[in-house]
């Protein structure tokens, strides 16, 4: 072959190459379909719910709309203190750091410096002889992405990266939704203790009456042994009462990432107008459900999964090809003897690496990445399915609770109503005391289901904001983890500016979810 000819082929060769290089295995991300999204419409969504377009999709800080101080003192402690919501922090910072180091596979992956030398002593007869040696070099290896194994590993940790910040925003909501639910489940529970004083009180006064009664022979045994009945029932109910607020005020704790015991003080010494809680709150549903549940962080980070996933088929599949590298070697060596000059050594070429006869093991690790993906699938699946239940449910309890409020209202009204009238009827001596102690009993109880459904009611509606998704806000990550545990961590190892990014991709998404907020009426 002439020396024209070699040049030819060299250039057809290297042109072969770089189309090939083109190339990247495995398949691209294709969104989910979510065309059976639109099925999920009910008439639910329309009976209790307003939800309008909103800039930064978070639906950010929904609890400020009760008014209520120490809830919104203890959920923002809490998204800073929460030690659940730090780990999610640093998973994001974990995923970051592996994102960053996915993307130096890119750049020349051996680069080494070898160094050595020794000294060699001979004794022989009556003289010795020693001599010297040395030698350096520094190796360089790239091997060049011509299949798009790297860039398919980029994509895998970067959506691995946008998976982890997702969750980190679902952590969030959870956080907020559930100190908001302890709380008003303290708030309740130290309701019902108000009412029950206040009823124990009531009843105390009838039992004393009756027993001077008794004593002055104008009562019976058996209406003093009723009203002592009924007055020690509803006492004995007043230790499991105290018992849950103790329990809930530990909760909160926990969330607060403090000790038990640590919120009495705050939570404590209430009036008995904590046994009023607010009702006037009401949120409206007129977004398609599917903008409603593609905004939600584990939604998103469900897709963000799928994307990842994804990735990794062409990881395998790019073991099929062979792997082209360039190398290059520059060293020197010498010795002390006097008849060996010092040398230098420079090389520079290609190298291949094809492994030809492990076909069933690359075939069958492909199969495994898909089987991943279509497990991935099948999450996004399951997690779009039980974000609409949460939202049926929610939107269903809100209905349902309201409707009661109204009735149990006007079941406490009457009650009271009753309540008199068997006292005054009593006092004339037209009734016996029985009638008294049911219609104090019938007050007592209407007035606890009453509250207890403003409770629920309460609740369902910090269930609808956490089923929608709401109560994250796209922080930095100097917002996520306190500066005193990344001061630890730099000070530990040097994050440089991996600690001071910036979190501006709420529309960075898959499937691009329209962001929405919840507006209360």
């Amino acid at each position: 072959m002439t020396l024209n000819s070699r040049f030819n082929a060299a250039v057809l060769s290297l042109s072969i190459l770089m189309l090939v290089g083109c190339t990247t295995v495995g398949p691209d991300y294709v969104p989910p379909d979510d065309s059976w999204l639109q099925a999920l419409e009910t008439s639910v969504y329309g009976e209790s719910v307003t939800l309008v377009p909103e800039s930064d999709g978070a639906g950010a800080q929904w609890w400020q709309q009760f008014n209520d101080p120490v809830l919104n003192a203890l959920i923002e402690e809490a998204r800073i203190e929460n030690p659940g919501l730090r780990i999610a922090g640093l998973r994001v910072l974990e995923a970051r750091a592996l994102a960053a180091a996915a993307g130096s596979a890119l750049y020349p992956q051996v680069q080494t410096i070898d160094a050595n030398a020794a000294y060699a002593k001979r004794s022989s007869g009556p003289g010795e002889s020693g001599f010297s040696s040395w030698d350096a070099g520094f190796t360089l290896g790239w091997e060049l992405d011509f299949w798009g194994r790297f860039q398919r590993g980029i994509e895998s940790a970067d959506a691995a990266y946008f998976a982890s910040l997702a969750n980190q925003r679902d952590a969030q909501v959870l956080l907020a939704a559930a100190v908001a639910d302890i709380y008003w489940q303290y708030r309740v529970t130290e309701g019902r203790i108000v009412i029950l004083n206040k009823n124990a009180t009531l009843q105390s006064r009838s039992y004393d009456i009756t027993k001077q009664m008794f004593e002055a022979g104008q009562q019976s045994e058996l209406d003093l042994q009723q009203a002592r009945t009924q007055y020690l029932a509803t006492l004995a109910v007043l230790p499991a009462l105290e018992q849950g607020l103790g329990q809930l005020a530990n909760a909160l704790s926990a969330l607060l990432g403090r000790a038990p015991g640590e919120l009495e003080g705050r939570l404590s010494g209430q009036t008995a107008s904590r046994a009023v809680l607010p009702t006037n709150h009401q949120v409206q549903l007129t977004a398609l459900p599917a903008a409603l549940i593609q905004r939600r962080p584990d939604v998103r980070a469900s897709l963000w999964a799928v994307a990842a996933q994804s990735a990794q088929i062409g990881l395998a599949e790019a073991e099929y090809y062979p792997s082209i590298a360039i190398g290059g070697s520059l060293g020197w060596s010498g010795n002390s003897l006097a008849s060996q000059d010092s040398s230098g050594l420079l090389g520079v070429g290609p190298a291949v690496s094809w492994t030809v006869f492990d076909w069933g093991r690359i075939a069958n690790n492909i199969r495994i990445q898909d089987a991943r993906l279509q497990q991935a699938l099948e999450v996004y699946r399951n997690t779009v399915l039980n974000a609409a239940r949460e939202i049926n449910d929610a939107s269903l309890a809100l209905d349902k609770t309201e409707e009661q409020r109204v009735l149990l209202a006007q079941t406490v009204v009457a009650s009271e109503r009753a309540l008199e009238i068997a006292n005054t009827r009593y006092r004339e001596g037209y009734a016996d005391f029985q009638r008294v102690l049911d219609a104090q009993r019938v007050v007592f109880t209407q007035a606890d289901r009453k509250l207890q459904n403003d409770g629920q009611h309460l609740r369902a509606l910090v269930a609808i904001y956490k089923a929608l998704g709401g109560g994250w806000s796209p922080d930095a990550m100097h917002e996520m983890l306190p500066s005193s545990v990344l001061l630890e961590m730099q000070e530990r190892s040097n994050w440089g500016e991996l600690q001071s990014l910036q979190v501006g991709d709420e529309q960075a998404s898959p499937n691009q979810p329209v962001p929405i907020e919840v507006e209360s009426k």
